[in-house]
């Protein structure tokens, strides 16, 4: 087997076009019953603030891959100067169950939830066609960078305004040198809020913070989960999830919407919708999108695959051997 973490990530390289790409893949086979993901569980111990979450699939079609990814979630790892996640997964060959990789990546992770932010962006932006993009993004971590890295490389020439903020503030230097004149560093996330048309929020908040409805016609890709105050997108008509199931529980905006606004998995619209079946088409111009993506393992598990895949090609990574006793 072959072991891979975030340096031989880097060295194969990021091509956001192609990740998306199988993100949407992966949506059209999940679709039509050509992958299998199971329920998330969440493993708590001692401080109920942490969590390890296991998130095992299978993904057929072109991409015959499965495995598990088990990522453990620590809030206040950054009192320590560790990363608040540690991501790993592990690909086993789907017909034999022969264990072909081992990935510790929290880069991995990174990709995956901004491609698939990357594809929800692509399909609103062709269906709704805004002269630009006005974008803001708000918690500054890896995520939060990703995402404008992903904006830049798809859609850089649409990008007119982009508003960063966090918490803890931002260092200039980290913005990206194709977007540096053209961003504004913000001590107040509403002042981006307000004027943006794409917002992605992507903190670690402790507590929901977001209290003024969205922008009209603006899309949330609201990727940490629990910032909007249920009354802040209770009038919100344009409600996109990956899984029902999976994003429906755990605190999260939607469990929100559902326990206090009487949400239903019939009043919701699936990434498969939007891909798929132009789902977009449905809902008003002037009406908000809401995106809202727990992260699926199937996703996970494919862009693993394709690491994998090219890590054999380029002769990336570490070769693992076990001895065999007779």
């Amino acid at each position: 087997m072959i072991y891979l973490h975030d340096d031989h990530i880097r060295d194969i390289g990021i091509d956001w076009t192609k990740l998306t790409d199988i993100i949407r893949d992966v949506v059209a086979l999940k679709d039509k019953g050509d992958s299998v993901h199971l329920l998330k569980p969440y493993l708590r111990f001692r401080d109920q603030a942490n969590r390890i979450i296991a998130m095992p699939a299978f993904v057929g079609g072109t991409i015959e891959m499965s495995g598990i990814k088990w990522i453990a979630s620590f809030p206040n790892n950054s009192r320590l100067g560790l990363p608040r996640a540690h991501n790993t997964i592990i690909l086993n060959r789907p017909t034999t169950g022969e264990p072909l990789a081992f990935i510790h990546s929290g880069l991995l992770n990174g990709l995956r939830t901004a491609a698939v932010s990357g594809v929800m962006l692509s399909h609103y932006i062709a269906a709704r066609q805004p002269a630009d993009l006005r974008i803001c993004v708000i918690g500054w971590g890896p995520i939060g960078r990703l995402h404008l890295d992903m904006c830049i490389a798809l859609f850089g020439e649409k990008i007119k305004r982009v508003t960063v903020y966090d918490l803890k503030g931002v260092v200039p230097s980290t913005i990206p040198a194709a977007v540096k004149g053209i961003t504004d560093i913000t001590s107040d996330w509403r002042s981006g809020y307000r004027s943006a048309n794409v917002i992605a929020t992507c903190t670690v908040s402790a507590q929901r913070y977001i209290d003024e409805a969205p922008p009209k016609g603006a899309l949330l890709l609201n990727i940490s989960l629990r910032d909007y105050k249920p009354q802040s997108v209770a009038k919100v008509k344009g409600i996109i999830v990956d899984d029902w199931r999976e994003v429906c529980r755990e605190n999260t905006d939607i469990e929100q919407l559902h326990l206090l606004y009487d949400l239903q998995e019939s009043g919701v619209l699936t990434l498969a919708d939007i891909v798929l079946r132009n789902g977009l088409a449905a809902i008003a111009a002037e009406e908000s999108v809401y995106f809202n993506p727990m992260g699926l393992g199937v996703f996970d598990i494919a862009l693993a695959g394709y690491y994998w895949k090219e890590a054999l090609q380029m002769d990336k990574g570490i070769r693992l051997e076990s001895s065999r006793s007779v």
